[in-house]
């Protein structure tokens, strides 16, 4: 990667002063390769919100006491007035897409993924996820959409697989 058009790239700046710094020092570098495997807690609210997904097929959000906002997915305090949640309603598992785009495949046969902003019903705030069983053209801001839930589920977002179209109504239309 190149900082300007004329410039250097990262790695040589990086390899040049590890270099210069070494000399002066007298010590010895080693490159070497290292990876790191970890888990880390999702939280007690995101915790909920995945076993949910996983072992019920619902999905959860949290209701802030203050300003009264259903948050999906659930959280265990407002971003907007910082209250802690505690209130946990069913949402879903329908709601309405509110914007979507194709991202650009990696591979040339791959297909084009579709990532949406949902907002379910019962949700004040959209959850970011895939649309599946639909033609880029048919899509439009407003349309009903479901989850499909995975086969297999194992506690992650991808629980639900993706969210489908549901058939338009006079009322999609308005």
């Amino acid at each position: 990667m190149r900082d300007t058009p004329g410039g250097t790239d990262h790695l040589s700046r990086l390899r040049s002063f590890m270099r210069e710094t070494m000399h002066k020092s007298g010590d010895t570098a080693i490159a070497a390769g290292v990876k790191l495997q970890f888990r880390y807690s999702a939280g007690a609210a995101a915790s909920r919100f995945l076993i949910a997904l996983r072992d019920e097929r619902k999905i959860y959000g949290t209701r802030c006491p203050g300003c009264r906002r259903v948050m999906v997915p659930a959280r265990s305090f407002c971003p907007r007035c910082g209250r802690e949640t505690a209130e946990w309603l069913e949402v879903g598992p329908a709601g309405r897409l509110i914007a979507f785009a194709v991202a650009q495949p990696t591979q040339p046969l791959a297909p084009q993924p579709l990532l949406a902003l949902i907002q379910l019903d019962g949700a004040d705030t959209a959850l970011v996820h895939r649309i599946g069983e639909a033609d880029p053209a048919t899509l439009f801001a407003g349309r009903r959409v479901t989850a499909v839930f995975a086969e297999t589920r194992n506690g992650s977002i991808l629980d639900i697989a993706y969210f489908k179209p549901l058939e338009v109504t006079h009322a999609d239309s308005i």
